[in-house]
């Protein structure tokens, strides 16, 4: 890592002992925790999902920015001082890093920033629950998240449910093809909807086992093709929601949405808070067990690569 990164850049102690040795190490983000889950749900949840990572062989690397300072790797008190300050912490994505480093703010990363923090950190897997992409209402709007871009740019695999599905999906499938970045389905021909395991929309490749996939990685960058891959791991059929139940729930959010005039990075938290509210629970309970889901996987690719 270069000097100049270096200094903005704060490894903790076990993530880097673990990259020095050459341990697999997961990132993980830190918006799901602040912008994502009402507390104290977002505490417990990330907890349990470090121990799911630690559980499947790997270190967990969860990332934020606190007190200026980009982090790989969190202590508990300071993933509990991000769960109990919730949205008053800046969801942070590339455009707003330096600002709130060169402020000495706190930043709960996006999917985008915690790649970027991650790639700077020398890690090469990052789990989340979905990735951000082409917005509804695109036409209008021009509401494309970062997240697309990132994944074209930074050499670090997302392991996800698959595309949000308050998104368009078709439309991000198409956005990340322009960009080059492979879209995998793990043990699945069928794109994952995050709260239900189809969404009609087929995969560019699928492969089943972590092996397979770490093959690919490591021939993708061997080769100097830069930029990331999206690995698309279907939420557990014991958890996944009814597909037209959460269609219904989404729409009428959505427009409760356009109603109170949401825009911008405060869609999909609103999105989701009203999703979690219309299903008395059963959202977030799936969105919990999907994103441990997705944890487990990504421990599992970053010990074959």
């Amino acid at each position: 890592m270069p000097p100049s990164e270096a200094r903005y850049l704060d490894i903790s102690p076990e993530v880097s002992s673990a990259i020095r040795d050459g341990q697999p190490v997961v990132a993980l983000e830190s918006t799901i925790i602040s912008h994502g889950m009402p507390h104290p749900a977002n505490v417990e949840t990330a907890l349990r999902v470090e121990r799911t990572v630690r559980d499947a062989g790997a270190v967990p690397a969860t990332i934020a920015i606190l007190g200026g300072r980009l982090k790989a790797g969190l202590t508990t008190d300071e993933i509990r001082r991000l769960g109990e300050r919730g949205p008053a912490i800046t969801k942070t994505s590339r455009r707003d890093i330096p600002f709130v480093v060169s402020r000495g703010e706190d930043g709960a990363t996006t999917v985008a920033a915690s790649m970027i923090v991650a790639a700077l950190a020398g890690i090469r897997v990052f789990a989340t629950g979905g990735i951000g992409g082409v917005h509804r209402g695109v036409n209008e709007t021009m509401d494309i998240s970062a997240d697309l871009e990132e994944l074209a740019r930074t050499d670090v695999a997302v392991v996800c449910a698959g595309v949000k599905s308050v998104l368009d999906i078709g439309r991000t499938l198409e956005y990340l093809e322009t960009k080059g970045v492979p879209v995998v389905g793990y043990c699945t021909d069928d794109l994952p909807a995050f709260f239900t395991s189809s969404s009609g929309f087929p995969v560019d490749y699928r492969a089943d086992s972590p092996t397979e996939i770490a093959a690919a990685l490591q021939a993708k960058w061997e080769m100097g093709l830069s930029g990331g891959m999206v690995i698309t791991n279907p939420i557990p059929a014991e958890h996944a929601m009814d597909e037209d139940e959460i269609d219904a729930v989404i729409a009428d959010a959505i427009v409760d949405m356009e109603r109170l005039g949401v825009t911008g990075k405060d869609t999909t938290p609103f999105l989701l808070a009203r999703i979690a509210e219309c299903t008395e629970g059963r959202s977030l309970a799936a969105n919990i067990e999907l994103v441990v889901n997705n944890a487990r996987l990504a421990a599992e690719i970053a010990g074959a690569l």
